[in-house]
């Protein structure tokens, strides 16, 4: 399969990747950046976009994908609902609406995040927009859509992007909380395994993400 990747410089997009890239399954990845990545493989190549509500003016390189898994975002922590709403919301449904009229056939995963609020009216910020992004997502027209939930997530040792703060806790909090982790190779797997195999849930949590990863 031939997938797109975006967030490639943060922990999760980082991690997908080079499950990617290490997968059988996976022929060629396009990662989608603003800025440049120094990652370097033979299966894989970058398209630098500076503004991802720009997406359409590169459609003759989209054509063709049978997947996009988004990781790209931000921590909620220090912005106000609209900031949010416009890297969180705007953003990504300006992307993947433009991926679906290039390239209707294709899968779009979304990584969102634990106690996402789809009813769209709780009171804590974060979750009502990234509730709202997943609903509108839903509705687009791709061959599957499916929007990741995922707890904590133990990166691949070769992993750059990684806070030090994370790495500290890290050996501890499998042990401690087994049911709330995964590995990043577990989302990865599991996203390819959408394309491959798809799910009968669009919303997956950590238990069906562990499923997805072992099938």
């Amino acid at each position: 399969m031939r997938v797109i990747i975006t967030g490639a410089t943060g922990m999760v997009g980082e991690g997908v990747l080079l499950e990617c890239l290490d997968n059988y399954a996976v022929k060629k990845v396009l990662m989608i950046n603003r800025k440049a990545s120094a990652i370097k493989h033979p299966k894989l190549e970058e398209l630098i976009v500076l503004d991802f509500m720009q997406l359409s003016r590169y459609s003759d390189v989209l054509k063709s994908y049978d997947a996009c898994f988004y990781c790209a975002g931000v921590s909620s922590v220090g912005m106000d609902e609209v900031k949010y709403t416009y890297v969180t919301y705007d953003t990504t449904l300006a992307f993947a609406r433009a991926l679906s009229e290039i390239n209707p056939n294709m899968v779009f995963n979304f990584v969102t995040g634990s106690h996402t609020d789809t009813s769209e009216n709780g009171k804590v910020m974060w979750a009502r927009v990234k509730g709202k992004t997943e609903n509108d997502l839903m509705k687009l027209p791709f061959r599957g859509q499916y929007n990741f939930r995922p707890g904590f997530m133990k990166p691949f040792k070769e992993q750059k992007n990684v806070k030090t703060i994370f790495k500290m806790i890290i050996p501890f909090f499998p042990l401690l909380f087994p049911k709330k982790s995964l590995t990043l190779k577990d989302v990865g797997q599991a996203m390819i395994n959408t394309v491959k195999d798809g799910y009968p849930k669009q919303i997956l949590e950590i238990e069906d993400i562990k499923v997805l990863a072992e099938l």
